[in-house]
């Protein structure tokens, strides 16, 4: 058999001619062995891998750029770059090559999850993982058979538990506003254990699509079309199981996933980027994807482009009504100047009456500059209402399924696809945070015992959450007839 690595020295490729190349010396210190097997029975498509990092950039090269917002350290935490990584390349490489199914309407994004500043670290544990990951199998069951395309299911779990402009967890005590560069060690730590037992519940049984009779339970509450809906799914797998597709068969039993973040605390995104030898690149892997959001985060010339530019994950850029086409057209080229497939995901946050006027115009400058990005819906942003009497922040559930509703419909016009839905939500039916309304109604006299966050809450309890996919999912099903 060969190898394509043999003590110091590299195959380049099975297809090219055996051609022994000595590694650099810094490269040697791990020593792995690949045994070449024979292609597949099934040809699989190949991750999408990026060209190598662009010049003149290293990991620490946002340092000469302007920042926005990052904590002052009083001294520096270099403990993090000797910890084992979260994920890994290859995961990451995998998400792209879906990402750029997407693209193409091959498939589908729904990224959700809410473990930010909003929920904190005082109120991380494995109850709430679980159940948040579990209402996402359920959206995803819902929207895979509308659809009937994968469904790429990304958590925004197991990531910072910070952010910028709130500055707390990662960041200072709940007393002293001095930050603390050792707060990042705790965050590490969460994350690995939210990391661990989500893999635990992926590849365990939890995951299995025979439970879905179990997971659908709560749309009984909802009404009879949730249970129609879910007799439909038992029969198509019951014809599975006749066909020869046991529900014990590895792709029933389990849940592929993949993790992301905010990428707004450098310092912390520095020390876990890794050189992956196997390709040559580099990746931030404290999460699968990252993404730069609307403000303080995404300044073409700013420290947090720079350094998104030099790592190879899936990028998302999260854009309002005040992203100009152009702007836009230019951020993409510095973030993909390859134009690959599943890099780069344009994640809107509007509002529906003018991402019924906005996003058209982005679609068309990016549709002619020939770019290929994944198009996503954030409808988690709309305005809010403000209850006088004890300043609570509200918005009504039915503008986040009227902006959903919308998404659609301007890909409908333009002829393009709708690539996912971008949703902040919690696996609870007793919390609520913001939105009122919804199947299981959530009225203001709920507040007093529902309302956990910290700042700008933004999640969907477990009913509203699943009747949201519901609709993107009739939605899907519209577009496939």
């Amino acid at each position: 058999p060969h190898y394509t690595r043999l003590l110091g020295y590299h195959v380049p490729s099975k297809a090219a001619p055996i051609q022994l190349l000595p590694l650099q010396p810094q490269l040697c210190h791990f020593t792995t062995f690949h045994r070449l097997q024979k292609p597949a029975h099934r040809p699989v498509r190949p991750a999408a891998v990026p060209p190598p990092f662009p010049e003149k950039w290293i990991v620490n090269s946002w340092g000469t750029k302007k920042t926005l917002q990052l904590p002052k350290y009083q001294n520096q935490v270099n403990d993090i770059e000797e910890f084992p990584p979260l994920v890994t390349p290859g995961e990451a490489r995998s998400l792209h090559d879906r990402l750029g199914d997407a693209a193409f309407g091959k498939a589908f994004l729904l990224q959700c999850g809410g473990d930010c500043a909003t929920e904190g670290l005082k109120e991380f544990n494995g109850d709430r993982i679980r159940d948040t990951f579990s209402i996402l199998l359920q959206m995803a069951t819902l929207l895979m058979f509308g659809g009937q395309v994968p469904i790429i299911k990304v958590a925004r779990m197991a990531s910072q538990f910070e952010n910028t402009s709130y500055k707390r967890d990662n960041f200072n005590g709940d007393e002293s506003r001095i930050p603390d560069p050792h707060k990042m060690i705790k965050t590490y730590g969460r994350s690995a254990a939210t990391l661990n037992l989500l893999r635990a519940l992926a590849t365990g049984g939890f995951a299995s699509m025979k439970r879905v009779t179990q997971w659908n339970l709560d749309f009984a509450e909802m009404g009879d079309r949730y249970q129609d809906l879910t007799n439909q799914v038992d029969e198509a797998l019951g014809f599975m199981e006749a066909a020869g597709v046991p529900k014990e068969h590895p792709v029933m039993a389990r849940a592929e996933f993949w993790t992301s973040h905010d990428c707004s605390l450098l310092p912390y995104e520095q020390s876990l980027t890794r050189f992956d030898s196997a390709t040559g690149l580099y990746y931030d892997c404290s999460a699968h994807m990252l993404w730069c959001g609307e403000g303080t985060t995404r300044q073409i010339d700013g420290a947090h482009v720079e350094f998104l530019r030099g790592i190879s994950n899936p990028l998302g850029i999260k854009v309002s009504d005040k992203m100009e086409p152009s702007e836009l057209v230019k951020l993409i080229e510095v973030l993909n100047p390859a134009n690959l497939p599943g890099r780069i995901t344009i994640i809107s946050r509007m509002s529906s009456e003018r991402l019924r006027v906005k996003l058209p115009e982005l679609i068309r400058a990016v549709n002619r500059s020939k770019q290929i990005v994944t198009w996503v819906c954030d409808p988690m942003h709309g305005r809010r209402n403000i209850k006088a009497s004890n300043k609570l922040k509200t918005r009504p559930f039915d503008r986040v399924l009227a902006e959903a509703g919308a998404f659609f419909d301007v890909h409908d016009q333009e002829g393009s696809h709708p690539g996912g839905i971008h949703l902040e939500m919690i696996g609870s039916q007793h919390v609520t945070e913001e939105w009122i309304g919804g199947s299981c109604t959530v009225t203001l006299d709920d507040f007093s015992s529902g309302y956990r966050a910290h700042c700008d809450p933004r999640r969907l309890n477990a009913s509203q959450s699943l009747e949201l996919a519901f609709i993107v999912g009739e939605r899907l099903k519209h577009r496939r007839f």
